[in-house]
């Protein structure tokens, strides 16, 4: 199999050297090039038109964020990002996420990492999974949406008899939970739970960002809530989020799971053995298997289950692996997610109402 061909784009020369050092380091992989800003990046990439891309956000002449949205428009490309675990490091992140990047890691300490070696296996195996990945050739928001009139409430029904979602996601999945909030209406009766693969620091942006794209509130988990209709509540990185008895939410920092924290699994294992009402699952792209035991054992016991098409992934691991458990019930693209949860709030709803 032929190697694949990286561009490092670093302002640092030490960081170049670094990066193409630890990235040579595998045979699979191939440094092709080094630029010192996005300039030279732009250029670089016209003529060595290479696999991926990893580029920093910081760099005089023409900053990572710009040579990003030249690069989509001329030459999309797969791209990795390398982001400062600051909170204005998450918001540029989350933009560039946005803008087509595919994904992101964070440097151990700042712009100049003398230690970046520590994730030297994380960055290896994000260039591979990146240089794997679908790319949206037209931005995620913009692809059609089926327009679904919002499912009645419950009559003569307790509010906290309202279906649970829950969705699951990692590479990629800033930009398709977008595109899935986005289009939940605000009369769905439902309380939200998001687990995002994605690590501290980041996670409150992005919940900033869902909040004020989406007609449910949401918020990153704090731990001690309870569960309440119109709520979206999404995992904080660095910590597992569970549901324990009497519908509460309980953040953990249990050993990581899938080499992950938080883990779809975990939250998900959580509902099927504390949770007694309805239950919607959805698992959007991501890379690995996280989140198919946990369908498998919702769908045992009577959840909905959803998991996003090849066709729209970035990466089609997660997904994959829920559909193989044979514990998946429709499986869509992912302009037709947030479809499909309101189709299951309403079966569940009515499922309970007829018991």
């Amino acid at each position: 199999m032929s190697k694949i061909r990286v561009l490092v784009v670093d302002d640092s020369m030490f960081m170049r050297r670094m990066i193409s050092d630890l990235l040579s380091q595998d045979a699979a992989l191939e440094v092709v090039g080094t630029a010192r800003n996005g300039q030279e990046g732009l250029e670089l990439a016209r003529q060595l038109k290479p696999d991926v891309i990893t580029l920093d956000v910081e760099m005089p002449v023409m900053d990572g964020v710009t040579m990003l949205q030249k690069l989509m428009q001329e030459q999309p490309t797969p791209v990795l990002m390398l982001s400062s675990l600051t909170t204005e490091g998450a918001e540029v992140t989350l933009r560039c996420l946005d803008l087509g990047a595919v994904d992101f890691v964070t440097k151990p300490s700042g712009s100049i990492s003398l230690d970046i070696y520590k994730i030297s296996s994380q960055i290896i195996e994000k260039v591979k999974a990146v240089a794997r990945a679908r790319l949206a050739v037209a931005p995620v928001s913009s692809r059609p949406v089926v327009a679904t009139p919002p499912p009645s409430p419950l009559v003569g029904r307790p509010t906290n008899d309202a279906p649970l979602v829950v969705i699951g996601a990692s590479t990629g999945g800033p930009r398709a939970l977008n595109t899935v909030m986005s289009s939940l209406p605000a009369g769905l009766h439902a309380k939200l739970l998001i687990v995002q693969h994605m690590p501290e620091g980041f996670t409150r942006s992005l919940a900033e960002r869902l909040d004020r794209s989406s007609a449910f509130t949401v918020r990153e988990a704090q731990g001690g809530e309870t569960l309440q209709p119109g709520m979206a509540y999404l995992a904080p990185g660095g910590k597992h989020l569970k549901v324990e008895r009497g519908d509460k939410l309980v953040l953990t920092q249990d050993p990581p799971v899938h080499g992950v924290r938080p883990a779809v699994d975990v939250t998900l294992l959580s509902i099927a053995q504390n949770y007694q009402g309805a239950v919607v699952v959805a698992i959007l792209t991501g890379m690995g298997s996280d989140g198919a035991a946990g369908v498998r054992a919702l769908h045992a016991k009577g959840a909905y289950t959803i998991a996003e098409d090849e066709s729209t992934c970035v990466v089609f691991g997660m997904p994959r692996a829920a559909i193989q458990t044979g514990g998946v019930k429709r499986v869509v693209p992912l302009h037709q997610i947030a479809e499909a949860i309101i189709e299951g709030v309403k079966e569940l709803c009515n499922r309970f109402q007829a018991a």
